[in-house]
């Protein structure tokens, strides 16, 4: 799970779905103690009432055929009493309770109070009530226990409905809840959502940098991106001085040494110039740091080719040679130009040279990596000597011009992007030398 909001949603929920649950269940045994406590109350009352109806004779403890609870009367009522004698024998019940084995209280003593929750033998439950008292009849008190007992279904029923509603209402409170929750998280990661724009606009040129107002909180991280982007900014501006002035600088010694070679084309100078452009290509290619290719501006591919083949047209006026170009106009690349010009350039110098009548190149986008391909119709390169090529120094043919560095060049710049070169034979029936560009 890469999401943040996904992970903190989920975090979320699951202690949301706790706590309701052990509110619930928290809420439940409130109630159900509550409710509890209330019947016995209320049982406690009804034996009160009970103990003022009786009356007494010489022949014992009596009670009136009809009481102030009418349920007492009625049978199956769900109310039940019974009055007891000090040695068990029911002594009164209740006309309710005719044909039911209800658990009554069994004897207790005289100020002793019982409460229980108790089962017949059919497994019908019962809140019973009981209290033992003494009897004054005649010389000689009398022990009795008055017990009273309530059907449980209306509890489990009273209890299953409170605990249905309490957790329809709690659900539904958690999903208003996880609502509002998922809102406010929404709005709370908004800035980064910005920032993300914000950077997804650097990387495709569109701004310069990061201009959003953003909290406290991601000041630090904004302003880190923007003195990274402003220093890759100065560091290519830079870069491009340096390289301007180099150049600027070896182009008027270079050009009186080549004017020198005129008086000795032979000798040392010469071999001192070509080393000399040895390792001026080296060297700058070692010093140049490529920019990360997020931050670069897009470059139309086609765009650049074509000034390529103009001037390599030119250069190679004296040939008859057809050219086929296969590009897509809106494909482009994403680092630096110098990098774009010196993999094309080198490719299609290379075609060039060894080339009988044609040259193809094609450009596409494959899993994401930029591929170039060149194709010629020459002579082509041997599967021992292709594995070498790409090494510096390393050339095909010691009698053509060259330093023997362009491919290997191109190698190092196609890796530096993430990509590789390959070289492999064309259908045209000469090389086809293929580079793939991460960018």
């Amino acid at each position: 799970m890469t999401s943040l909001q996904a992970r903190v949603t989920w975090a979320a929920a699951l202690v949301l779905v706790v706590f309701v649950a052990l509110t619930g269940l928290a809420l439940e045994q409130a109630f159900q103690a509550s409710a509890r406590s209330a019947r016995e109350e209320r049982l406690l009352g009804q034996l009160y009432l009970l103990m003022a109806a009786a009356d007494s004779d010489q022949d014992g403890l009596t009670l009136p055929r009809d009481l102030a609870e009418a349920r007492f009367s009625l049978p199956d009522s769900g109310l039940y009493a019974q009055v007891s004698d000090e040695e068990g024998e029911s002594v009164w019940t209740s006309v309710s309770a005719l044909g039911r084995h209800v658990p009554f209280a069994e004897r207790l003593g005289p100020g002793v109070r019982s409460f229980r929750q108790a089962f017949d033998a059919e497994g019908t439950g019962y809140f019973v009530e009981g209290f033992g008292v003494t009897w004054s009849i005649g010389p000689v008190p009398r022990g009795y226990t008055f017990s009273v007992a309530e059907d449980l279904r209306p509890y489990r029923e009273a209890l299953a409905r409170f605990r249905f509603d309490l957790f329809g209402w709690l659900g539904a409170l958690s999903l208003i809840l996880l609502a509002a929750l998922l809102l406010a998280l929404r709005w709370g990661l908004a800035p980064l959502r910005r920032v993300a724009d914000e950077v997804a606009a650097v990387e495709a040129g569109r701004q310069d940098r990061l201009r959003g107002d953003y909290p406290e909180e991601l000041r630090t991280l904004t302003d880190n991106l923007n003195a990274l982007v402003a220093h890759e900014a100065a560091r290519q501006a830079r870069l491009g001085h340096a390289l301007a002035d180099l150049a600027h600088s070896l182009k008027t010694p270079l050009a009186v040494m080549r004017g020198a070679l005129g008086q000795d084309p032979a000798g040392t100078l010469a071999e001192q110039v070509r080393r000399m452009d040895e390792i001026v290509a080296y060297q700058l290619e070692r010093a140049r740091g490529r920019p990360a290719a997020t931050l670069a501006p897009p470059i139309a591919v086609a765009a650049v080719v074509e000034r390529l083949l103009g001037a390599l047209a030119k250069l190679h006026a004296e040939r008859t040679l057809a050219t086929e170009l296969d590009l897509a106009p809106d494909l482009s690349f994403r680092g630096a130009e110098g990098d774009l010009l010196e993999v094309a350039g080198n490719l299609l110098d290379n075609a060039f040279k060894w080339c009988r009548t044609r040259v193809r190149m094609s450009a596409a986008r494959q899993d994401g990596l930029l591929v170039l391909w060149v194709e010629d119709d020459g002579p082509g390169i041997s599967e021992a000597l292709a594995t070498t090529l790409g090494q510096r120094g390393a050339r095909g043919d010691q009698s053509t011009p060259g330093h023997g560095i362009g491919l290997a060049v191109v190698r190092e710049i196609c890796r530096a992007y993430g990509g590789d070169l390959s070289i492999e034979s064309s259908p045209l029936g000469g090389a086809l030398v293929r580079a793939r560009l991460g960018a």
